[in-house]
């Protein structure tokens, strides 16, 4: 038996050495050895294996996956569908800053007189938050400002800080931004200049060509005032100031200060009892001036984690002079604010939207806020710019907590493609009942830019999800359209009586 085994052995080796044998002398095309047919064969199949068979498969697999990958959505005919269904909806901006025509920022002074340009409308957007422009030079010439700004957008070509104002120079002017020429922009300049000699550019920008029939108006230069300053105006009361007033020298501005409105109001603010009963009060003022939900920004100061302090605590601190305050001190007095005012929403009904994610991103993750809004279920948070870049943990929040909305507000000009997959994760998580919108901007071109910039964003990231077979079209356009305007009216129901486009607004 041995033997045998031995035998085996040795004529297994030998084929094994035939077989190496083939292979490489498949490669020299000259084998070494004489074979037999069958080792002839095997050989073949060596050389097959080891040489075609890769590029075969590699073939098959970019053959299988090119459509992937070329694929575009916006030129398929199911994003043209919902991206017209989207157009046509009379939008709800749940957020903007802008001002009565008259005090609009970033005028300048030209030969012609002082006015609008297309470097007010850069310097007015996003763009300079992270890109370099020039300043308008002392001269107040076009020209001698685009040799010096011309070239600021190289290496800004691929941000969304760049790109989202492109619609606005194509739609609205013919410009392709991306390949003008100084003759162009000079021209473009000039038209800039002439829309906003008045009113009626803006509001047909606005209302006719960004399709938008109300627009939420967070007036942060004056916090405390109600103006409505155009039709499509809604009144915000922003309580960033309230809840920082520890003392009057807290407040830089008597449009912005709790003590200026007391006085105003005939009532004392000696102490924190004061106080609260004129903070009181500002909140009846707003509902009686139709303002539809409050407005936090303290993420740009603070962190968002806001402690539960006591009454007494805060009392203490009241009144005492920002000097003599310590920063902690400070800080528990805005976490008793904070807290107290989201009972006030709760009491009035006053939605309350809480700038969450970029500002001061050490402390800006909405999940700082969990613990606060498990502990006030009656009051309606609404989670702005999606918390980016946390917008899972937005998701989940939502998920987990039926008080909470999600504004996408400002996301897709911070990010398109996060906003897409904000879009397609936000639909997966909750129900699209509790998503909004909102551009975010300061005049006419930003205004139509990020509105445009939304619903390119929305209707994409709903396209590919019909396209992937996971969503039926006629329930995209539905969703696009809670988005767009639906979830507004829903979470804000005082703007019902607002609506005007077809006559004027209700009384």
């Amino acid at each position: 038996m041995a033997p045998r085994y031995r035998d085996h052995r040795v004529m297994r080796g030998a084929a094994e050495s035939r077989g190496a044998a083939c292979a490489d002398g498949a490669e020299r095309r000259a084998p070494p050895l004489p074979v037999r047919k069958a080792d002839a064969v095997r050989c073949r199949d060596a050389w097959w294996i080891r040489r075609v068979a890769p590029l075969v498969l590699t073939a098959l697999v970019l053959i299988g996956f090119a459509p992937l990958r070329a694929q575009d959505v916006k030129k398929t005919e199911t994003y043209a569908r919902i991206k017209a269904a989207l157009q046509a909806v009379r939008a709800i901006d749940t957020h903007e800053h802008l001002r009565g025509f008259d005090e609009l920022p970033n005028r300048v002074a030209t030969p012609d007189g002082t006015g609008m340009t297309l470097f007010g409308i850069w310097s007015g957007s996003y763009y300079g938050w992270t890109n370099p422009l020039a300043p308008w030079p002392a001269d107040g010439q076009f020209d001698t400002w685009w040799k010096q700004a011309e070239h600021n957008f190289d290496n800004a070509r691929a941000t969304s800080f760049y790109r989202y104002l492109l619609p606005a120079f194509r739609d609205l002017y013919g410009i392709d931004f991306d390949t003008i020429t100084a003759e162009q922009a000079r021209s473009l300049n000039a038209r800039i200049f002439e829309n906003y000699r008045n009113a009626d550019w803006l509001n047909d920008v606005i209302v006719n060509k960004a399709n938008i029939e109300l627009m939420l108006i967070d007036p942060y230069w004056s916090r405390l005032q109600f103006a409505r300053d155009y039709p499509y105006s809604v009144p915000v009361l922003n309580v960033t100031t309230l809840l920082s007033a520890s003392h009057p020298g807290r407040v830089t501005s008597d449009a912005d200060s709790p003590f200026a409105a007391a006085r105003r109001m005939g009532l004392k603010a000696d102490s924190l009892d004061d106080y609260l009963a004129v903070v009181d009060r500002l909140f009846a003022e707003a509902v009686a001036a139709d303002a539809v939900c409050l407005k936090s920004t303290q993420a740009y100061q603070r962190s968002l984690r806001y402690g539960k302090v006591t009454k007494e605590r805060a009392a203490s601190i009241f009144q005492k002079p920002p000097a003599e305050t310590t920063p902690e001190e400070q800080g528990d007095f805005e976490d008793f604010m904070f807290w107290t005012i989201c009972g006030l929403s709760a009491k009035y009904d006053l939605p309350f939207q809480v700038h969450t994610g970029q500002a001061r991103i050490q402390g800006s993750n909405p999940m700082n806020l969990v613990d606060l809004i498990e502990a006030n279920p009656k009051t309606k948070f609404i989670l702005f710019h999606g918390g980016y870049p946390w917008i899972g943990e937005t998701a989940v929040i939502a998920m987990r907590h039926k008080n909470v909305w999600i504004d996408s507000c400002w996301l897709p000009t911070l990010s398109y493609t996060v906003a897409k997959r904000a879009y397609q994760e936000w639909f997966e998580a909750f129900p699209s009942d509790r998503i909004l919108w909102g551009a975010d901007t300061v005049n006419a071109e930003g205004i139509y830019a990020a509105t445009e910039f939304t619903r390119q964003c929305l209707a994409e990231a709903l396209a590919e999800k019909v396209e992937r077979g996971e969503l039926r079209e006629e329930h995209a356009i539905r969703i696009g359209g809670q988005v767009l305007r639906d979830n507004a009216l829903k979470l804000f129901p005082r703007l019902e009586r607002m609506l005007w486009r077809d006559g004027p607004p209700k009384s």
